[in-house]
């Protein structure tokens, strides 16, 4: 079992990937192999709904002068995921926001793989940026994993978050229970526990 924990942070080794060294590191402890991809510096497009994606059989973006498209090939070897952000205006970063937005619109199957969101930030804003990450699991069919309080670290440096003691066992829970979420899953499939039927989509339009 793998998960793919992605760093949405513009600092490849700041606050948002100390949190998540700390859920890799518990997640190591209970068996499952986790790689950290940093989305990088170079600006990242936003999702132009061209459907370029869709044609391509591989799922990739028209756009490959960023790091999506290696996500996204990363992202078939992933049984989970979590993404990482700092909060910026009581939200998640926009590198971040745009790389999601073109990674689950190009439609790689999510589906029935668990995923969790954590965030650092300084003070506040830090439950508005959750909201908004969790809302990629929400559409795409994805168990959310939870800890014992919201997925968030504090601090203004990596030094800081160190001394957030709290929020660094609220990552070290949420590794265990993505690891256990996990085996669980594995359990299931091995005992013939099929994912649940597929439908196809129904889109209802409000204007007539």
């Amino acid at each position: 079992m793998k998960v793919l924990l992605i760093n949405g942070s513009p600092k490849k080794e700041g606050c948002t990937y100390t949190a998540l060294k700390e859920v890799a590191d518990e997640l190591e402890r209970n068996g499952v192999e986790t790689e950290i991809f940093h989305i990088g510096t170079a600006p990242v497009k936003g999702c132009m709904g061209c459907g370029y994606c869709a044609k391509t059989g591989n799922h990739q973006c028209v756009y490959n002068d960023d790091t999506l498209n290696e996500a996204i090939l990363k992202a078939k070897d992933a049984d989970g995921f979590v993404f990482g952000s700092p909060v910026h205006y009581a939200a998640a970063s926009g590198a971040i926001t745009s790389f999601l937005d073109r990674l689950f619109y190009a439609g790689y199957p999510m589906a029935h793989k668990p995923g969790a969101a954590v965030v650092s930030c300084r003070r506040g804003g830090a439950t508005a940026a959750l909201d908004q990450l969790n809302k990629y699991f929400t559409i795409a069919q994805m168990p959310v994993v939870s800890s014992n309080y919201w997925n968030m670290v504090h601090g203004n440096t990596p030094e800081e978050v160190c001394q957030d003691k709290e929020g660094l066992q609220t990552m070290r829970i949420l590794g265990r229970n993505m690891a256990w979420m996990l085996k669980c899953i594995e359990a299931g499939k091995n005992n013939g526990v099929a994912v649940p039927e597929a439908e196809a989509k129904v889109k209802t339009n409000y204007i007539r």
